[in-house]
């Protein structure tokens, strides 16, 4: 049988039920068939003329959702890649148009039990601006890195919310440093990222110039630098790194980069001059080392007054924020208004341990929930501390930087919007994150 020549309907329906195989599957191939007869081979028993229909652009789109459940793997895999190939070239309206027929199919392909049908659709839609968000966001919290990892790193579909709901929930291995190295990383993604400690992600982050990585989450970042050598050279090598930051940096690196960092030419001259004098005291051993100046951050007061609340006398005289709460849980005096007063005087820090010890769980827990600016892992660790629910809003909007349109609500303004098991589950997540990286 040629290809060259037109086929008539008859000769079609003739080679459709033909002994070969082989000769149906050159028909299925043709993009000259008609469609129901196409359609007809959907049902053939040979899986070479099924996978020659799932690659044929010809074919019905319905007779796509049919091949989209086919029981052969191959077919399934070629029939991704096909779909994933002419999406592109769809316009938006034409995407619409097809939505309850190519789309259905394709997201039939994206929840395939095979991880190479799902793989081959995620490194296409990647790079697709009207992919379907649905489907981005189901590929983008895949459990195989392999097909999140494409999505998550480079799909436009995804936005700031999404990646950070994506992270709160506790994303597969090696997602963190896709997002990473997205080509924009806004700010509080980049702080989410920042504060997991991650140090691969935390490498990326560093050495991606589109991340926008803010000054205090750069500092955090420094503070816990000097024992993470692979960090050294992505932050003397950031693109407009802030002075304080570049002298802070100068007192962990190894010499061969404190001299790079010395010769940065977008650093202030008073800058480069103290740290030309760093690389010269490292040079000259017998230079006493200039003492570190204090961090920023609200000055401790020296001693608690009478006229103190409680709970801020108990704190400026105990040991730590953890102490302090618990002694003022010991004593029943640790409760939600507790928590909304401290926050009012810049008391943070001693907020998330009280929050923490109402809640069982410890603080380390808190201070990552806090950390990762996560709207549900707020509104557990609330939950379980049993604090109003009047005081969920406020609690992520201050404490976890939540900007008003994202704060999670329930349908009752005064009950936790999470349940039980929910509860549970982040909080064992959160968890789980602080104990893998002790």
């Amino acid at each position: 049988m040629s290809k060259k020549g037109p086929i008539s309907y008859e000769e079609a329906k003739r080679l459709a039920v033909h002994d070969d195989p082989a000769v149906r599957r050159e028909l299925a191939s043709r993009p000259d068939v008609m469609p129901e007869i196409l359609f007809y081979l959907v049902a053939d028993p040979s899986p070479e003329v099924r996978e020659a229909l799932a690659e044929n652009r010809a074919v019905p789109h319905l007779a796509d959702l049919r091949l989209a459940e086919d029981a052969d793997d191959a077919v399934r895999s070629k029939l991704a890649v096909k779909i994933v190939e002419f999406l592109p070239e769809l316009t938006s309206a034409e995407a619409r148009e097809l939505e309850h027929l190519a789309y259905r199919a394709l997201d039939m392909l994206a929840r395939d039990q095979v991880t190479r049908v799902r793989q081959v659709i995620a490194e296409t839609l990647k790079d697709v601006a009207h992919a379907p968000p649905d489907v981005i966001n189901r590929l983008a919290r895949d459990a195989e890195i392999v097909v999140a990892g494409p999505i998550l790193q480079d799909s436009a579909v995804l936005t700031d919310a999404d990646l950070l709901e994506i992270l709160s929930e506790g994303p597969v291995q090696g997602a963190l440093s896709a997002i990473a190295r997205r080509h924009r990383v806004g700010g509080e993604v980049a702080d989410a990222v920042a504060r997991t400690g991650d140090v691969e992600a935390v490498g990326c982050l560093l050495s991606n110039p589109h991340a926008q990585i803010r000054e205090d989450t750069l500092d955090w970042i420094i503070d816990r630098a000097r024992d993470v050598g692979e960090w050294h050279e992505p932050l003397v090598e950031r693109p407009s790194l802030p002075g304080a930051a570049a002298r802070r940096i100068a007192r962990h690196v190894a010499d061969n980069l404190l001299e790079t960092l010395a010769s940065r030419g977008d650093l202030a001259p008073e800058v480069a001059e103290t740290l030309r004098k760093e690389v010269q005291r490292r040079l000259d051993p017998a230079e006493p080392e200039p003492p570190i100046p204090p961090k920023k951050g609200k000055p401790r007061a020296e001693a608690s007054s009478p006229l103190d609340p409680v709970w801020k006398r108990i704190l400026l005289d105990a040991r730590s924020v953890q102490d302090a709460a618990v002694t003022l849980l010991r004593s029943g005096q640790l409760e939600g208004p507790t928590v909304l007063d401290a926050l009012a005087q810049g008391y943070d820090s001693f907020a998330v341990a009280a929050l923490s010890v109402m809640a069982g769980v410890p603080y380390e827990v808190g201070e990552r929930i806090v950390a990762m600016r996560s709207p549900k892992g707020m509104a557990a660790l609330a939950g379980r501390a049993a604090v109003p629910g009047d005081m969920l809003a406020q609690l992520q909007v201050r404490l976890c930087r939540v900007s008003p349109e994202e704060v999670l609500r329930g349908p009752e303004p005064d009950r936790c919007p999470l349940s039980d098991d929910e509860i549970t589950w982040q909080l064992e997540f959160f968890t789980h994150l602080v104990t893998t990286e002790q």
